[in-house]
């Protein structure tokens, strides 16, 4: 979901964070920073760096809360970011299969954006420079407007299989997006997967997401495809993870469990 807006670029203070289950730990209006302590597999703690949330960040909140609500089908009864992450995993409870959960995805990421818009990048801007100009670009779009969703991130010089080395990767210190859902499968399904079909397919960009299940970070890497054999994708779920933890009783539940 990349819509080139004013950057508010976030603060370097780190701090250490605590979860809390309320639902007044998050607002609707973004006015507070949100504060979760996640745990990785062997239960140690993350550190979080603080992110300042930007003058549009609520409306991209709520333009991307509502598409998953027609997508889904309901609403979480849930304010701001935990009610954005039930509904993602709603969305991934809902479909049957892999390759359902990611049309669903990819279907929601192309309703954000203006009719034709797509489609001219594609056809003017990916093919210019072999295809340089446009991973730069969206590399830079999608820390300008995608920080709300994924915590702070920043460019970053990337390697290509050729040996060049172009400033088009985009590196998350911790992904919110997997600390609040705690699901590997909520990432793949939802996140990696239906992204690097988008930029690929409908906006000609090829694009490599690694995201690191320990640290919670992510390295996106636009300009590089994604390889046939992609490990990641296998990743067994955390043992923190809540659909996981059904799938005891309810088996399929949780894709990665």
């Amino acid at each position: 979901m990349t819509i080139l807006l004013l950057h508010v670029p976030p603060p370097t203070t780190t701090i250490l964070l605590s979860y809390s289950s309320s639902p007044r730990s998050t607002t609707r209006t973004l006015n507070l920073t949100r504060r979760v302590r996640c745990r990785v597999s062997n239960s140690s703690e993350v550190v979080k760096s603080e992110y300042r949330p930007g003058v549009l960040d609520d409306f991209f909140m709520s333009s991307f809360r509502n598409k998953l609500v027609e997508e889904v089908g309901s609403d979480s009864d849930k304010p701001g970011y935990v009610g954005l992450i039930e509904l993602v995993k709603l969305l991934l409870l809902k479909s049957r299969t892999r390759s359902e959960t990611n049309d669903a995805a990819v279907r929601i990421l192309k309703s954000l954006f203006p009719p034709l818009i797509l489609e001219l990048y594609k056809l003017l801007i990916a093919p210019l420079a072999q295809g340089k100009i446009a991973a730069l670009m969206v590399a830079r779009v999608t820390v300008i407007t995608c920080q709300w969703l994924m915590g702070p991130c920043k460019v970053n010089t990337i390697e290509l299989p050729n040996g060049e080395s172009w400033e088009s990767g985009v590196f998350v210190e911790k992904c919110q997006y997997l600390e609040e859902s705690k699901c590997v499968g909520v990432c793949i399904n939802t996140c990696k997967l239906p992204t690097q079909t988008f930029f690929k397919d409908y906006m000609g960009v090829p694009l490599l997401m690694e995201p690191d299940f320990k640290d919670y970070s992510c390295q996106f890497k636009f300009g590089v495809a994604p390889p046939e054999d992609d490990g990641s994708v296998n990743e067994p779920c955390f043992e923190t993870c809540s659909i996981a933890s059904r799938r005891k009783l309810n088996s399929g539940e949780c894709p990665m469990a």
